[in-house]
């Protein structure tokens, strides 16, 4: 498969008339409309590298495909055993920072997903074609750390590659075509689906992608067998945290649109963050011609499941949609919490069903067939109300007994799914287990898959496995302790380079961070939190606003700072408080101490490359700060082997 639009040795392109070479790239660029804009940049460039490559030995590469991200290097140069990553700004007077950290994320992309280029000496060099000339030999080590980015303009490009040696090459062929293996965010992909890429040319092609595709392919023969069997469906997927279960489940979405325009496949979830910063990437990310228009085409694919609750609560109806994925399904809500809101929020005195069931039951309208996916995060449940699987699987076995069951075997395996041995026995008699639909590979920690597994360790105070596991992540996955929050931010911003995100995290029973300039209670804007860069005061880089678990649930971030307070501490074991009015209170029902655990599960599993966690001094002259809040956390934390700052 060729990755580039045009590929020659240097003295071949140097040889090769200007109009034949555009018209390779013309032939090439087939999959989208080419502008004016695009066709007189790919002149200048011509332009400007035959001026500039004369008397240089080395290969050329024009639009270098970079999946994960949907774009392409303008140009990729290798001079011997160096590869420079270039991006032309035609026009361009100034260096801008953000055209820096677009190079350098090209220059991170390769590093960590093209395995030709994962020992290569990789340089990124932005080039903007007016702009002053600046002193680039203090640059070069910075460079090829990705702290920086070479800085050139059209006239002094061919000076500064003459001092590489063409020597030392390497076999430039098996480079190319080495294996691309890419883990997208959550935000990436989301965008890659919405505009029509299968989650196999995105993600990466090891054990992870390999599961998703399985996965993907179990649920396509399952929504075919129903609708051709006119036979009323569930899927129940599971998956360790950061497995791509809602990857799964926009790629299901997007495939059935694909499939027919009657099934009007939707994806539902009750994170209201999560849809939000979809919802908003999309709108951000479209072509269409108003950001109004973008953000209505954006809702039609990605939608939050209590406006399709509310939208069946008036209208009795089938619902458009043949097909629907609820995300993170354990999070709906029990009986007693749907009846309170009810009877709170939309006057309904006599509903007496709890969110699954009602959910059910509006899919059961149709006439003919319909298949529910139900996503399921094992041990993920942060806030009361949340029912877990057991809501679902009571449902069927109560009113929806005639529907096909399809499950994950480890729902009835693992206790933490069904913790009721009759609902376990209904889904074994019932349902088909299907292997397919368990991700167990995480896809999020693409420098080590064994995070979610540590992280289990240490929530489980087992010690010694949490000892086992950091040996084995720590080289590729960081996590570092401070006690100091100024040293933690510090280390966020010597990890990041480029437009890698980072950001502060806490549980939202942190309330007494608030001392030290934290504040948990703090509403943050999420869409901006996440998705506003560097220049915003409201994005995550800026290290201002905290966000909780409910934030960032199902999100990610390259690098995070775990804020932790007395809420859940070690001493021992782990304590469980809550802090009411001006003290703590010990937490002893097992379910408010499983929503704590659970939400710095979230809190420990959302960064992609590595972490701080950031454990504060207690204060003996503060009654809710003593020094054993923290201290047993800090020590906890050290006896596992964690580097302190």
């Amino acid at each position: 498969m060729a990755r580039a639009y045009y590929h020659q040795t240097i003295s071949q392109f140097l040889n090769t008339d200007n109009s034949q070479i555009l018209g390779e790239l013309l032939a090439k660029h087939t999959h989208q409309k080419l502008d004016d804009l695009q066709r007189n940049a790919w002149q200048k460039q011509i332009a400007i590298l035959k001026n500039q490559l004369q008397g240089i030995d080395g290969h050329l590469y024009f639009e270098f495909s970079i999946p994960r991200m949907g774009k392409r290097v303008d140009n990729i140069i290798i001079i011997g055993s160096t590869i420079f990553l270039l991006e032309f700004k035609i026009g361009e007077t100034q260096y801008r920072s953000h055209d820096l950290d677009q190079v350098i994320d090209y220059a991170l992309d390769m590093r960590n997903f093209h395995e030709g280029s994962h020992q290569a000496r990789l340089m990124p060099v932005l080039i903007a074609e007016n702009a002053p000339d600046i002193q680039t030999q203090n640059h070069i080590q910075q460079a090829m750390n990705f702290q920086a980015a070479i800085r050139l303009n059209a006239t002094n490009l061919g000076s500064f590659l003459r001092q590489f040696s063409s020597q030392n090459s390497f076999d430039i062929a098996h480079w190319e075509q080495s294996a691309y293996k890419p883990t997208p965010t959550i935000v990436e992909a989301a965008q890659a689906s919405y505009q029509k890429h299968d989650v196999r040319e995105i993600t990466r092609s090891d054990a992870g992608a390999q599961n998703l595709s399985l996965t993907a392919n179990c649920i396509s023969q399952i929504i075919d067998n129903a609708k051709k069997n006119h036979q009323k469906t569930i899927c129940f997927i599971t998956g360790v945290p950061g497995a791509g279960k809602t990857l799964a489940g926009l790629n299901i979405a997007n495939q059935r649109l694909q499939t027919a325009d009657d099934e009007h496949a939707v994806f539902l979830s009750g994170n209201g963050p999560l849809v939000a910063v979809l919802q908003e990437a999309l709108a951000r990310n479209s072509k269409a011609v108003s950001k109004k228009e973008a953000t209505s085409h954006a809702k039609t694919f990605i939608q939050n499941i209590h406006h399709f609750r509310d939208e069946y609560l008036q209208n009795t109806a089938p619902p458009t949609e043949k097909v629907v994925i609820f995300d993170e399904a354990q999070r709906a809500w029990n009986e007693a919490q749907t009846s309170s809101f009810m009877k709170r929020k939309r006057g309904r005195e006599d509903f007496c069903q709890s969110e699954p069931d009602f959910l059910i039951e509006v899919m059961n309208r149709h006439q003919n067939w319909c298949v529910i996916i139900a996503l399921i995060g094992g041990g993920q449940e942060i806030n009361t109300g949340e029912a877990g699987l057991s809501e679902w699987v009571h449902a069927l076995k109560t009113h929806y007994a005639d529907w096909r069951v399809h499950y994950s075997p480890l729902i009835v395996n693992e206790a933490h799914y069904l913790d009721a041995p009759e609902l376990c026995k209904f889904i074994k008699n019932q349902g088909v287990a299907e292997p397919h639909l368990h991700l167990a590979t995480s896809v999020r920690s693409f420098r080590s898959a064994k995070v979610s597994a540590f992280i289990h360790a240490v929530l489980d105070n087992n010690l010694s496995l949490a000892k086992t596991l950091y040996q084995e992540i720590k080289d590729n996955y960081p996590i570092v302790l401070t006690r100091d929050l100024n040293t933690a931010k510090q280390w966020l911003h010597e990890q990041a380079r480029g437009s890698e995100r980072f950001g502060l995290i806490a549980s939202s029973g942190a309330r007494r961070l608030k001392a030290l300039g934290v504040n948990v209670k703090n509403e943050i804007e999420v869409e901006k939190w996440f998705l506003n860069d560097k220049n915003d005061v409201r994005s995550s880089y800026f290290l201002e606003d905290v966000a909780s678990e409910f934030d960032v649930q199902g999100l990610e971030l390259d690098f995070a700072c775990v804020a932790w307070d007395g809420n859940f501490y070690y001493d021992k074991g782990w304590h469980y408080q809550n802090f009411k009015g001006t003290k703590w209170q010990n937490v002893r029902q097992a379910e408010e101490q499983q929503f704590i655990q659970n939400a710095h599960r979230v809190l420990l599993t959302r960064a992609r490359q590595g972490m701080v966690i950031w454990v504060p001094e207690g204060n003996e002259n503060d009654h809710t700060r003593p020094s054993r809040f923290y201290d047993g956390t800090y020590e906890f934390w050290r006896e596992i082997g964690i580097l302190v700052l």
